[in-house]
C-alpha cells in the first residue's frame, strides 16, 4: 500500500543489530534464559499499541539467519553504516512508512510504553522524538556512558553531553535528565539527516544527535518515569538476568 493511501500513520519499529562490538562481540545473539537478546527486544516491540511493523536491520548473516528463522522481518543492510540511524535510513528508503523509530537492539527490557510514547510524539507533530529519565544516582550521572540532556521548558533538546550538565547538577541531582537512546523520525526528516555532514560537536562528544541540533533540527524530548537498561558489557548482561529472576 502506498504511504499516501494509508488511513492512519504507519509506524515502523527498526532494530539495528550488529554482530561486531568492541566490548561484547555477538551480543544480539547472546542467550538470556532461553531467548536471544535480539528476540527479547522484538518481543517487547510486539507489545506496543502503535507500532505497525517491526523489522531487524543487520549487516551480519548470523543475525539475519537467526531472526528469519524466528519468523521476524529482517533486512540485510550495508556494512559501512557508521550509526544505527544511517542503517535505519537505508531501511526507510526500501519500504513504506510514515514514521520510523530506532529501537536499540541491546535493551532486552525496553518498556513498550516508552516506544509508544515516542510514537505519540511523532503523531503529534514532532520531526524527531526521544526520551529522558530523571536520574538521581550519582555514579550514573557522572559516568560518560550515561548521556545527559538539557531541555527548554517546552521539552525541546538544547544540548546532549557525556559530561554532567547543567553545571552544579551534582548538588541538585533532581535536575539531571539522562537520555534514553530511542529515536523516532518522520520519513522526510530521516531522509534529510542521514545526508548531513558530521559536526565538530558530534565528534567531540561522540553523539550523533548533536549533528542534528547543530544543523538546526528540533528534537522533542519526552519525560519517562523509567530508565533504560542497555547491555554494553557482560557485566550489564548479568544485571539484566538478575532483574529477570
Amino acid at each position: 500500500m502506498d504511504v499516501q493511501q494509508q488511513p492512519h500513520p504507519y509506524i515502523v519499529g527498526v532494530i539495528p543489530a550488529r554482530y561486531a562490538s568492541t566490548r561484547f562481540p555477538g551480543k544480539p545473539l547472546v542467550d538470556i534464559q532461553g531467548t536471544s537478546m535480539i528476540m527479547r527486544v522484538v518481543n517487547q516491540v510486539h507489545k506496543t499499541r502503535l507500532i505497525a511493523q517491526v523489522i531487524v536491520a543487520t549487516d551480519d548473516q548470523r543475525i539475519y539467519d537467526h531472526v528469519e528463522k524466528e519468523g521476524i522481518a529482517v533486512m540485510m543492510t550495508r556494512k559501512d553504516h557508521i550509526s544505527g540511524t544511517d542503517r535505519m535510513g537505508e531501511v526507510a528508503s526500501r519500504m513504506n512508512g510514515d514514521f520510523f523509530i530506532n529501537i536499540q537492539g541491546d535493551e532486552p527490557l525496553i518498556d513498550p510504553e516508552q516506544i509508544d510514547q515516542v510514537a505519540e510524539m511523532l503523531i503529534s507533530g514532532a520531526d524527531i522524538a526521544t526520551l529522558a529519565f530523571n536520574q538521581q544516582n550519582a555514579e550514573r550521572i557522572q559516568s560518560p556512558n550515561s548521556v545527559k540532556v538539557v531541555m527548554t521548558d517546552e521539552g525541546e533538546a538544547l544540548y546532549f553531553s557525556r559530561s554532567v550538565i547543567p553545571y552544579g547538577a551534582m548538588e541538585a541531582p533532581v535536575g539531571v535528565w539522562q537520555h534514553i537512546g530511542i529515536y523516532g523520525f518522520s520519513r522526510e526528516t530521516l531522509s534529510r539527516i542521514i545526508e548531513l555532514p558530521p559536526h565538530s560537536l558530534e565528534k567531540q562528544e561522540r553523539l550523533e544527535q548533536l549533528r542534528w541540533l547543530a544543523h538546526g533540527y528540533r528534537i522533542q524530548v519526552g519525560k519517562s518515569g523509567k530508565p533504560a537498561h542497555g547491555v554494553d558489557s557482560p557485566e550489564d548482561l548479568e544485571a539484566i538476568i538478575r532483574q529477570l529472576l
